[in-house]
């Protein structure tokens, strides 16, 4: 039997240095990296109550989103995949 080769949201990937200082170190999944992000902004309250899509970045995220206050949960995910290798 041949395995299965992960698909990209399976796929262990390392998070830049950035990105670890929000969900921690070491190699995770795409999904796995995701569900961490969105554990760290509901503990923190960063979903904007108006517009639950949108995220509003505080000191740790604010790299990850290239330096934006807020971004919308899908432009999240595009720059979740510049912090991951």
């Amino acid at each position: 039997m041949t395995e299965k080769k992960p698909n990209g949201l399976q796929k262990v990937l390392q998070p830049s240095a950035e990105l670890s200082a929000v969900i921690g170190a070491g190699q995770l999944s795409r999904g796995e990296v995701v569900s961490k992000m969105w554990t760290y902004i509901k503990s923190n309250n960063l979903q904007n109550p108006a517009n639950k899509r949108e995220i509003i970045a505080d000191a740790k995220l604010k790299p990850v989103f290239g330096g934006k206050d807020k971004v919308d949960m899908f432009e999240m995910n595009k720059h979740l995949a510049k912090h991951l290798k």
